[in-house]
């Protein structure tokens, strides 16, 4: 997945100003301006590595003087007791940057960590993982990167990224092929409709009207068996709705292209990372 280095500059801004905003007072009491250090971050526990880029920008952006060494790379399974990166620099700039690079990278990789284990729940079935608009305001980019990382895909970015026609815009629309003719009428032409149904009749209907993608909202594994015969492979079906660890191997069994799972990043835990002096 790209990331746009720049937006994460301007994030980084506001996590400081969140976390020290005038200045690190303890830091600034009890370690002099010229000392200098050198620290190991180590994963405390198994990990899937995500955010090391980002983190090596939050030292530099205190000290641009700094040396951030990375021993492994973004995407990397890491066990614990393993240094994975090693910063050294100016050792107020370091102190105050730490809680901010910790934090981030403690959630990004307990998101890549979550996602490889739906990944491997779901190998072989010809099905990819997807993710969600359900994320944490402000860090949607950086967490869709961490399914990267973890071996998913991404569904949208953002609203601008597809169109997803969902009950609430059928019902105002009228009918499934009133809304995805309005959506065809007006949507850039490279922009493809994706079209929410429960039922296999709306399925039918949305395969009629024209629809790029179906989605599969909540239906049993039964009906969605009856949906992929039906549909034929003639387009992309997504499976969504209420998926987790123990139950997405047999929704991806049905035959459908995409499962789609908010959990990943919606309820991943943070792992356990440590800055410690060497």
């Amino acid at each position: 997945m790209l990331i746009d280095m720049r937006k994460v500059e301007q994030l980084i801004e506001l996590w400081f100003d969140e976390d020290s905003n005038y200045f690190d007072l303890t830091t600034k009491i009890m370690v002099d301006d010229d000392a200098v250090a050198t620290f190991g971050m180590n994963a405390r526990e198994d990990i899937v590595l995500s955010g090391l880029p980002m983190v090596e920008l939050i030292f530099k952006k205190l000290d641009p003087g700094c040396t951030f060494e990375a021993l492994f790379k973004d995407g990397d399974r890491v066990p614990a007791g393993t240094t994975f990166a090693n910063v050294s620099g100016n050792a107020q700039a370091l102190l105050t940057a730490e809680r901010v690079a910790l934090n981030l990278i403690q959630r990004m990789s307990g998101i890549a960590g979550l996602t490889a284990e739906y990944v491997k729940e779901i190998d072989g079935t010809g099905a990819f993982l997807v993710d969600t608009r359900k994320t944490t305001p402000g860090l949607r980019m950086l967490e869709k990167y961490a399914v990267f990382c973890g071996g998913g895909r991404n569904h949208r970015l953002g609203l601008d990224n597809g169109i997803m026609l969902k009950d609430n815009h059928i019902a105002v629309a009228g009918s499934i092929a009133a809304a995805v003719a309005r959506a065809k009428a007006n949507a850039p032409i490279l922009t493809k409709i994706e079209v929410e149904c429960d039922r296999i009749e709306q399925v039918k209907e949305a395969l009629e009207a024209g629809a790029d993608v179906i989605m599969l909202d909540n239906m049993t594994n039964d009906a969605m068996r009856e949906c992929v015969k039906w549909v034929a492979g003639r387009v992309p079906l997504e499976c969504s709705g209420g998926v987790r660890l123990e139950t997405i191997r047999g929704k991806a069994e049905t035959g459908v292209d995409f499962v789609s799972v908010g959990r990943i990043t919606q309820s991943a835990a943070c792992v356990d990372i440590g800055l410690d002096d060497i």
